[in-house]
């Protein structure tokens, strides 16, 4: 197979469309694509030899996922276990709502923003030239 040159067509993930799409080579460095552009949406980015980036992951909710998975037997789920992945479900949907009585809090918050906050003033129109 050839060297890379300027200008070649290749397939690479483009991090805008965030697809493979075809791509020209726009610097080569060691025989190898340095940069390439989207033919697609025009963007300029690294070659990721057709890699997407590895997807962002909450630690919070991972750790709490690896916990129900060292619980769970692949071969054999008892209801119990099936209960324990439902706690554990409903701990991070508590993790994520607000506390009882905070929200009651943010409504009370939220009323007298409201009354002590006055109105906007009507925009005046702008004056000038009629249409002829």
């Amino acid at each position: 197979m050839r060297d890379v040159r300027l200008g070649d067509d290749v397939d690479d993930y483009c991090v805008r469309c965030k697809r493979v799409m075809n791509h020209a080579v726009v610097s080569v460095m060691n025989a190898e694509p340095a940069k390439v552009r989207c033919r697609t949406c025009h963007s300029d980015h690294d070659y990721r030899h057709e890699q997407a980036p590895p997807p962002k992951v909450d630690p919070r909710k991972a750790a709490l996922f690896q916990e129900v998975l060292k619980k769970v037997s692949p071969d054999a789920a008892a209801p119990a276990e099936i209960a324990d992945v439902v706690d554990a479900v409903d701990a991070v949907d508590e993790l994520e709502a607000p506390v009882d009585g905070e929200e009651e809090v943010a409504a009370e918050e939220a009323a007298a923003g409201e009354e002590s906050a006055p109105a906007p003033a009507p925009k005046a129109k702008a004056k000038g030239r009629g249409k002829k």
